[in-house]
């Protein structure tokens, strides 16, 4: 490719999404059953969250839409996080699980502030 996004699947931040999603599942669809609508549930919608509202900011029209979009997504990483938290605190997650997943909703958390960052330039340049 030549460096330009011609979908949202071409975004770095959505890419990082997507592993830290499917991450999440896996650690979700291995919680103890009593938590199968409690923590379980709460975990996958946060994390498809997202990955869906990347995309569907990058639908929008208007940037300051996108950048509305990206802050909700930023905050569901940030959600996700505290899961993570609740995980370790339970013993549902050893240590080394812990720090994986920590990582990369961080990596996350810094593509999201760098693109809404990048959304934020290109709305006062009119471009």
């Amino acid at each position: 490719m030549d460096g330009k996004t011609y979908n949202f699947e071409d975004l770095e931040v959505w890419k990082e999404g997507r592993l830290l999603r499917i991450d999440v599942e896996n650690v979700a669809n291995n919680l103890p059953i009593d938590e199968k609508y409690k923590l379980k549930d709460q975990m996958i919608r946060a994390s498809r969250s997202i990955t869906n509202n990347i995309a569907e900011g990058y639908g929008r029209f208007h940037y300051q839409e996108n950048i509305r979009f990206c802050m909700q997504s930023r905050g569901s990483a940030y959600e996700l996080l505290d899961d993570f938290i609740i995980c370790r605190d339970n013993n549902y997650l050893n240590q080394q699980e812990f720090d994986k997943l920590k990582n990369r909703c961080e990596s996350v958390i810094k593509l999201l502030n760098g693109y809404i960052n990048f959304l934020k330039r290109q709305k006062e340049s009119g471009s």
